[in-house]
């Protein structure tokens, strides 16, 4: 029989002897928890999970009483304008889900919920973790639903969706609406034409040859009117802005011989290019699209800050009476309960109550804060292990994590010195093409009217500057697309221009150059009665009750089975309870008879100290390998940390770093890289939490690890979501090909346009020749980008 969970597939704790019955046979669960979840998915005929999903299931957590209270919370008026969307007299909402791990973990959250009456559509979404849900508000309320998916072992709760990643959402659409729309009459068009081309139709009636210029006519229509009109609108923007954009050129050919060749099939005179203009925008548009998608992958694997936030909070009123209310409705001056375990809402004072406070999402450094009466707490950190009263006093915009994202937002609205001369080297290039295409009609005119139209139209879309548009572009989105299948995102289109040129990385310490977990590095009994290893059987005993970051460091040595009595939390101390008789403690070194040490954690038992651990944050095994690589290429390596203790200098000499800045602020870090670059150097910043978003806006180029704070990520120019460091000499590397390939795209488009243009205003090439020639220079740019893929 299987030793693992038959739903979680995790080990069976000794002492539990839960089963369930699967085809016939008994099957081990590891708690009541998954017991129960299995049960009911059995019960329920969803029993096919089982079959066909590729990884374990998550642990199934009960729900306690304030758990049910937030949930039904949710059903509150208030505060589902946060999140619940309208169609018509159904509801829509967008829920984040935890423990979503493959595609039979999406069909079995359909299924429970396309079940209960009253929902009307689910779709999960397995990458993002996160299931649309469309219901019928008076039959079914928002908790219900979130109870049944937690009743199937997935917690869930409301995303708030950010409105600009909506909007990226919404254009992606468009863009695959109208690219369709392009590719499937485009197909249509290009049939008719080939057959023409070869003379597949010689010897018909002419009125076949017409019938079929209609067909083309009708089946080209929608492409120009709908899939073309977005370079239409943004030539008009750009005229309205007295900019001359690329879209210009590009808008005057495909309409221009839009308009020409439908003139010419209504009067039954003169050619038609109905296939040229279909295929000329459907490659545009395919570029445009593909260019789209990476800079909208970069948004989806950013969080989404507002998570951070809480959407309800517990408001003390007068009579001491507790009240959920939505956190946006919180007044200066309010009174808050915030339990252990529950994120604060809103920046305050503790007016009551003792707590320890993670604040990594705002600092980067794990260790948790204590704070007591009058200190300053704030909105998105984790409550740890006490029961604090709040007044609040800093609320919306005020709030700090208000304050950074207004800092990041400043440096995204930057543009990059080489954009801005790329724009005016275009401007003026659109510009020129445009007077030549006009010297060309008015020189053609007098010698052929009829001809001066197409020669001009051969001119505009012959040395359109397609491919000297997507040089840039198609080379930015391989190497994006290489870097992100090697686990890193690019969010700036400036990193790749950039990167080459750096001559200093700076790194954050804590979660950048260590991993920012705990672990053990010295063990020392204090006393004779107890050996190493009866230490640290009672100190996991102790610490498997504890929420600490730092009892994570004991995890080996969780026990199995519950073996102590009278456990007990004393806050900003430590954790006690009873064992054989013996009163065991484990905390902080102080906490009896004024021990004195420079261990994180000391055990006690009867109140002696009797054994010392000492814990460290392990280094990444690739930072020492990464600070050679960048010494080898002549770029220097530098540390700029929070943390006050002799820890980063020691290891800045274990790396053989060039420097290192101890308990640096987010303001110290910023003046450290400021006056680097006022010396001439070019600055790449490595960091995780939110202390380092202000750096990352001066920093020349900035990198943020996966598992650092939300904020950070979203700031960063490169987020490492692997975070690994050795993604880094990667990055360098893609970046000085990209440069390379880049130039040879721009030499290969300027040469084309160079030799095509003076063929073109000679009349010496067609329309259609004209269309092949600018798509066979834009798919030889393209091709030329695509080697990018394969580094």
């Amino acid at each position: 029989m299987s030793q693992s969970c038959f739903h979680c597939l995790e080990p069976i704790p000794s002492g539990f002897d839960g089963q369930v019955t699967y085809e016939h046979e008994q099957h081990p669960v590891c708690c009541i928890g998954c017991q129960a979840v299995a049960e009911h998915i059995i019960a329920e005929g969803m029993s096919d999970y089982y079959k066909f999903r590729t990884v374990k299931a998550g642990k199934v957590e009960s729900l306690v009483p304030d758990q049910l209270k937030i949930i039904e919370s949710y059903d509150n008026d208030a505060i589902q304008e946060d999140f619940i969307s309208h169609q018509g007299s159904l509801n829509e909402v967008l829920l984040s889900v935890e423990g979503i791990s493959c595609a039979a973990c999406a069909w079995l959250i359909e299924k429970q919920l396309l079940a209960l009456n009253g929902v009307a559509r689910v779709d999960v979404n397995t990458s993002t973790h996160r299931a649309m849900i469309l219901w019928d508000p008076s039959l079914i309320k928002l908790s219900e639903m979130i109870a049944s998916l937690h009743s199937i072992g997935y917690k869930t709760y409301p995303f708030q969706a950010d409105e600009e990643a909506s909007q990226k959402q919404a254009v992606a659409k468009a863009y695959v609406r109208r690219l369709g729309v392009a590719g499937i009459m485009t197909m249509q068009v290009m049939m008719f034409a080939f057959a023409m081309y070869f003379g597949m139709f010689s010897g018909m009636d002419e009125n076949f040859e017409e019938y079929f210029r209609w067909i083309s006519f009708v089946l080209a229509t929608p492409v120009i009117l709908y899939s073309a009109l977005p370079f239409l609108s943004n030539a008009i923007k750009g005229l309205k802005a007295k900019q001359l954009n690329m879209d210009l050129p590009v808008s005057m050919a495909i309409f221009g011989a839009y308009v020409a060749s439908s003139y010419a099939t209504i009067m039954h005179t003169g050619e038609v290019y109905f296939e040229s203009i279909c295929m000329f925008t459907f490659l545009l548009l395919l570029g445009k699209y593909l260019e789209f998608r990476a800079r909208l992958k970069a948004s989806e694997f950013t969080a989404n800050l507002h998570k951070l936030l809480p959407l309800t909070a517990r408001k003390l009123l007068e009579s001491g009476e507790e009240l959920i209310i939505a956190a946006k409705q919180l007044a200066l001056g309010d009174r808050i309960l915030v339990k252990a375990g529950e994120t604060i809402p809103a920046d305050g004072l503790v007016i009551e109550g003792k707590t320890s406070v993670d604040e990594s999402m705002m600092t980067g450094e794990h260790l948790p804060v204590s704070k007591i009466v009058g200190n300053q707490v704030f909105a998105g950190t984790n409550n740890h292990d006490g029961v604090i009263t709040i007044e609040i006093n800093q609320l919306g915009q005020n709030t700090l994590i208000n304050q950074i994202i207004r800092l990041q937002h400043s440096a995204l609205t930057k543009r990059p010195k080489l954009v801005e001369v790329t724009d005016k080297v275009a401007q003026w290039f659109v510009a020129s093409l445009l007077l030549f295409a006009t010297a060309t009609a008015i020189g053609w005119y007098p010698i052929s009217p009829d001809k001066a139209f197409w020669i001009t139209i051969s001119v505009l879309v012959a040395t359109c500057p397609c491919a000297l548009s997507l040089a840039i572009p198609t080379a930015l989105t391989c190497a994006v697309a290489n870097l992100t299948k090697k686990g890193i995102l690019i969010k700036e289109a400036h990193v790749l221009e950039t990167l080459p040129k750096v001559t200093r990385f700076a790194f954050d310490k804590t979660g950048t150059l260590t991993e920012g977990r705990f672990t053990i590095t010295d063990v020392v009994t204090l006393s004779d009665s107890y050996d190493k290893e009866t230490c640290l059987k009672f100190a996991g005993q102790l610490e498997h009750f504890s929420e600490h970051p730092i009892a994570k460091a004991f995890e080996d040595y969780f026990p199995n089975s519950r073996a102590l009595d009278k456990v007990e939390v004393r806050s900003g101390y430590g954790i006690q309870g009873v064992i054989q008789n013996l009163n065991i403690a484990i905390g902080k070194p102080s906490w009896f008879e004024n021990y004195e040490s420079e261990a994180q954690a000391v055990l006690f038992i009867d109140s002696k100290p009797v054994c010392e651990f000492k814990l460290s944050d392990k280094v990444r095994n690739s930072a020492n390998q990464v600070i050679a690589q960048l010494k080898s290429q002549g770029v220097t390596s530098h540390m700029l940390t929070g943390d006050s203790s002799n820890s980063g200098r020691l290891l800045a000499t274990q790396l053989k770093m060039d420097s290192v800045q101890s308990a640096c602020t987010p303001k110290d870090k910023q003046s450290y890289v400021d006056d680097w670059a006022s010396k001439g150097e070019v600055v790449a910043m490595v960091g995780d939490g939110i202390n380092d978003s202000p750096v990352f806006n001066s920093a020349h180029l900035s990198l943020a690890m996966e598992t650092g704070a939300d904020i950070s990520k979203n700031a960063a120019d490169v987020v490492l979501l692997r975070s690994d460091l050795v993604a880094i000499p990667a990055l360098i590397t893609v970046a000085k090909k990209t440069k390379q390939i880049v130039r040879q795209n721009l030499a290969l488009s300027l040469i084309y346009n160079g030799s095509i243009l003076p063929l073109a205003a000679l009349g010496m090439v067609e329309p259609w020749q004209a269309v092949i020639g600018m798509s066979a220079s834009s798919i030889i740019v393209i091709c030329n980008s695509l080697r990018l893929l394969k580094l």
